[in-house]
């Protein structure tokens, strides 16, 4: 059979992988992925029936179920095609697909229409899939949203009413370790806010009253009563959510390349097919010059180009997988290949969103050890995020002591009373120690050196004992080690940055300044991330790239040229609205995936000119009849065979990158 290579099943490889365990429907639940399938039973039960039936009855039986192929695989893009054409007069390679097929069956060569409609048909409905699937998930950012609420009446009595009955300005009460069911203000109580899966800050944010509550906080410790600013169907949860199908939305209707050549490209077959039917018919025999027309159409074919893209992608992103990044789809790996600039999330994206403890300062009479022994034996009363970080710091840090000072056992603490959002205290060996914040715990002749450490981004904890001043311990979320290097990296490969963070300014600019990022944008809420997005894009730095791992990241995800989402750490919300998804978390994944996609671009483009070539030789042999129909056919199955051998060089994996060998 000639022709039966006019598209790519191998698309599916590229076309289908997006990762995520959430549930969708089965394939063979779908109608859309069923028709080509049968369409492809059909086609393979009419081959078998032509090549190994011997006898003359086979053949009238494999014609009808080529054409059944060719129905059920048309089905799937034809009417389509049609209706773009004839509502939005849009040309895409559907309809040049459509033309094809039209002509191979006017001239007779109804098996080859049938392999081009199956083949594109199957492309389409895996295509429609990966979309289906990237949209799954992002619903998930609901749950964050409790079910209920406990609303304060006026005369201070409790009911529980559901979330979606709560109206702004109704007063909620917010206990230990429960989420906020909507923005609002405290009105009374202090504590401590888990805010990293809504802004990113990786450190719990001190309120008390009059300050903001964004909805899906946690509160760490403490009651809070907090007066609602939006409703609880309404809040700034649900906004995120509306933004990235939104910005899904926008990136869905983005032409492939393949679609964007087929625009002048169809036009300019028809016209050129018209005129040699026309002018030839007046110059000579009809019935030769309407049959040299549609091999013209043949001849214009787009077999090759429709090809060479997904050939080379499927190549590419199966190879991408072998170092950690899953492409979720062909366009997406296209856009990567041409980014110029790269907007990066702070937490768990440059930093592994693990608070440490980073320094400890010490009064004189006292030691490291002492201090960091003291604040943990409070802290492993406490439940607070800063706790767990002092507490995993101690032992070490005791080790690294000199002997005397690490022979000190410190005691356990007892009498322990937490103040919500400011410190702890407790008696350890008879000692009254406190661990608190600066503004609680005056830091007295350490006080120029924690302004210094809170310039530097650390959250610090002043340790008292007996009312004086032992020390203080800085903790902070700590760049990633290879995190300087692959910004230097990006830098040699042409590619700006730009810090966008919902942190505060003050710890932004000092890790940027460590990674050597110089664009920093702080203390951004998902919107505003979103906005910093759409402003890099309309800039004119050229297509912007965005890698996060919070759900706050998930609208500039979703709005970037392209969206990486850091696979191992990185919540549904941020995997699903992305294109590309890390399975590991070492940053040097994006200079190599850059690189890759490059490569893969530019194998891309061979094949293109290749396919395009092909066409623009064939149509003035086909239009002076130096090459008939089949030599035409096999012209096409040649550069097909050109194109994949060509696209299949994307395959292959190369060694580790420069930035890779010095850190191995």
């Amino acid at each position: 059979m000639s022709g039966s290579a006019c598209g790519c099943e191998a698309t599916s490889l590229a076309d289908a992988g997006p990762t995520g365990s959430e549930e969708h429907t089965p394939w063979w639940r779908r109608t859309s992925v069923i028709i080509p399938v049968l369409s492809g039973v059909a086609l393979v039960a009419g081959l078998a029936l032509e090549w190994f039936v011997p006898g003359a009855l086979p053949e009238p039986a494999a014609q009808v179920l080529f054409w059944a192929s060719l129905l059920l695989g048309a089905s799937q893009f034809a009417p389509g095609a049609l209706r773009g054409l004839v509502t939005r007069g849009r040309l895409g390679i559907g309809l040049l697909m459509t033309i094809s097929a039209i002509g191979a069956v006017v001239l007779g060569f109804v098996e080859e229409a049938a392999a081009l409609a199956f083949l594109y048909s199957i492309v389409e409905a895996l295509e429609d899939i990966a979309m289906d699937r990237a949209r799954t998930g992002l619903r998930s950012l609901l749950t964050l949203i409790p079910a209920n609420a406990t609303v304060v009446a006026p005369h201070g009595t409790t009911r529980t009413v559901p979330v979606s009955q709560l109206a702004a300005g109704d007063r909620f009460r917010l206990f230990a370790g429960e989420r906020s069911a909507t923005d609002g203000v405290v009105r009374a109580g202090r504590s401590s806010l888990d805010v990293s899966a809504i802004t990113g800050e990786s450190i719990p944010v001190e309120v008390g009253p009059g300050d903001e509550v964004l909805a899906g906080s946690i509160n760490t410790s403490g009651v809070l009563e907090v007066e609602a600013t939006a409703p609880g169907a309404d809040n700034s949860l649900t906004t995120v959510v509306g933004l990235v199908e939104q910005a899904q939305a926008r990136k869905g209707e983005r032409a492939r390349i393949a679609d964007r050549l087929a625009r002048p490209l169809v036009p300019g077959v028809l016209v050129l097919a018209l005129l040699v039917a026309v002018v030839g018919s007046l110059l000579g025999d009809p019935g030769l010059w309407i049959e040299r027309a549609l091999v013209v159409l043949v001849a214009a074919s787009p077999c090759a180009l429709a090809i060479s893209v997904p050939i080379t992608v499927v190549s590419a992103i199966g190879a991408a997988t072998q170092f950690g990044v899953v492409v979720k789809s062909g366009a997406a790996f296209e856009r990567l290949g041409g980014i110029r600039h790269l907007a990066l999330d702070k937490t768990g994206t440059l930093t592994s969103n693990r608070p440490a403890v980073a320094r400890i300062l010490t009064v004189d009479g006292f030691t490291e050890a002492e201090v960091l022994g003291w604040a943990a034996a409070l802290e492993s009363h406490s439940s607070h995020p800063l706790a767990a970080a002092i507490t995993a710091a101690a032992p070490g840090s005791v080790r690294a002591e000199e002997p005397a000072a690490a022979g000190k056992e410190t005691g356990r603490a007892q009498e322990i009373s937490e103040a919500a959002g400011q410190g702890i205290t407790g008696v350890i060996d008879g000692d009254r120690i406190a661990a608190g914040s600066p503004r609680w715990l005056a830091p007295g002749v350490c006080a120029a050196e924690v302004a210094e450490l809170e310039g530097r981004g650390m959250t610090v904890v002043v340790v008292h004992r007996d009312g004086r001043m032992a020390g203080a311990i800085g903790v902070r979320d700590e760049l990633r080690p290879e995190a300087s290097e692959v910004i230097a990296s990006l830098r040699e490969r042409g590619l700006g940055t730009t810090m966008l963070t919902g942190d505060n300014a003050r710890t932004a600019e000092a890790l940027a300044g460590e990674a050597g990022i110089t664009d920093v944008r702080a203390e951004l809420r998902p919107e505003e991330k979103a906005r910093a997005v759409a402003e890099l894009q309309e800039s004119g730095r050229g297509p912007v790239a965005m890698i996060g791992d919070g759900i706050n990241d998930a609208p500039a995800l979703a709005s970037a040229d392209i969206g990486i989402a850091m696979g191992v750490t990185g919540t549904d919300a941020a995997i699903e609205s992305a294109d590309v998804a890390f399975t590991g978390d070492d940053l040097r994944l994006i200079p190599r995936a850059v690189d890759h996609a490059r490569r893969g671009r530019r194998i891309i483009n061979e094949n293109i000119v290749l396919s395009l070539a092909i066409i623009v030789i064939l149509l003035p042999l086909a239009i002076t009849g130096v090459l008939g129909l089949a030599a035409v056919v096999l012209v096409h199955e040649i550069a097909e065979v050109v194109v994949i051998l060509n696209g299949l060089r994307a395959a292959r994996v190369r060694g580790l990158g420069a930035v890779e060998r010095r850190s191995a």
